[in-house]
């Protein structure tokens, strides 16, 4: 938890913090917290990755971020004291820290650094997140697959990018078909190679390209 934000949130050094933290093992595809629940902590990914997803009018998901180990999930609905709008859910076998409520504004009164990162983080995640879904919305179901492709290999920092299939049309925001074919031609073009559901990028300039043509 390193690059966490909140790295130290977890750590024996936070005076109290055992009273107010669990660890917990959690299994692939196993809920972390569902749209429409009540937030009552937060969430400190130390090992896994996390889906985060809303549900269509169709009932189908629409992954809209993939979290990886040293993020924090659940802690924008505390701010805005609402529901939770998204579900988060593990994408492999992960591992956990829960942070209740309390302590973690209690920490926030206290520690003017945490507090001033945290705006800080929002406020540039707000305009990441809008180019995001600026880019995405006006890239083809092609340009959309390298693009996630290149944004996946980041999360998964030098492993093979381990999704399902259904989950990865799913960040795309295709039909998982769609998804098999294009995933193909990529494959006949040298782009990348697979092993069974894992894909490795063999050359990233090109898909770097072929995700920012317009």
């Amino acid at each position: 938890m390193k690059n966490s934000l909140f790295n130290n949130i977890c750590g024996a050094s936070v005076p109290g913090v055992n009273e107010f933290k669990t660890s917990n093992y959690l299994k692939k595809n196993q809920p972390i917290f569902r749209e429409g629940g009540i937030p009552r902590g937060v969430f400190c990914i130390n090992k896994g990755k996390v889906k985060i997803f809303t549900i269509g009018e169709e009932g189908k998901e629409q992954i809209i971020h993939v979290a990886k180990e040293g993020e924090i999930v659940g802690f924008r609905a505390l701010f805005s004291d609402e529901p939770y709008r998204v579900s988060a859910t593990t994408l492999d076998e992960s591992n956990l820290c829960f942070v209740s409520k309390e302590f973690f504004f209690n920490l926030v009164d206290t520690n003017k650094a945490l507090r001033d990162s945290i705006m800080k983080e929002l406020s540039t995640e707000l305009a990441d997140r809008a180019v995001f879904i600026t880019n995405m919305a006006q890239k083809s179901v092609r340009e959309r697959l390298a693009f996630s492709l290149i944004f996946l290999d980041d999360v998964y920092d030098g492993e093979m990018i381990n999704l399902s299939r259904d989950d990865l049309a799913n960040f795309v925001g295709t039909a998982t078909e769609t998804l098999i074919r294009l995933l193909k031609e990529f494959k006949t073009d040298a782009l990348i190679k697979t092993y069974a559901r894992k894909i490795k990028l063999l050359d990233k300039v090109t898909i770097l390209k072929i995700s920012s043509s317009q």
